[in-house]
């Protein structure tokens, strides 16, 4: 299976909202979907890295997946406002490049 690029992921998902005459959540409603992924990210780093075992009754998830929910909604996200992922991503990529140049306690490379 080949990589997918984020102009992939936002298509794909475009092309699954888009067969629903509801499509995509108004912005307030997808930043209350996207908070509410976060938290579910949250508890299962808790579980697995913290100090808070699951209950025995506790429904099976994973950190994987619920980064993939947080990848879905924010592509969602992303697509109903019209923003390119990839342009976003570039543009702070550049930003931490030149702001944060200097920030950081660089690893040296040996030739």
């Amino acid at each position: 299976m080949s990589e997918k690029t984020l102009s992939d992921i936002q298509r794909e998902v475009d092309d699954y909202i888009s067969q629903f005459k509801e499509g995509y959540f108004s912005p307030l409603a997808l930043m209350a979907r996207m908070s509410e992924e976060v938290g579910e990210l949250a508890r299962e780093v808790n579980h697995f890295y913290g100090e808070k075992p699951k209950k025995q009754d506790e429904a099976e998830n994973s950190v994987e997946m619920e980064l993939g929910d947080i990848l879905f909604i924010l592509s969602c996200f992303a697509n109903s406002l019209q923003i390119d992922l990839t342009e976003a991503h570039n543009k702070v990529m550049h930003k931490f490049a030149t702001r944060d140049a200097d920030r950081w306690t660089k690893k040296i490379t040996e030739l």
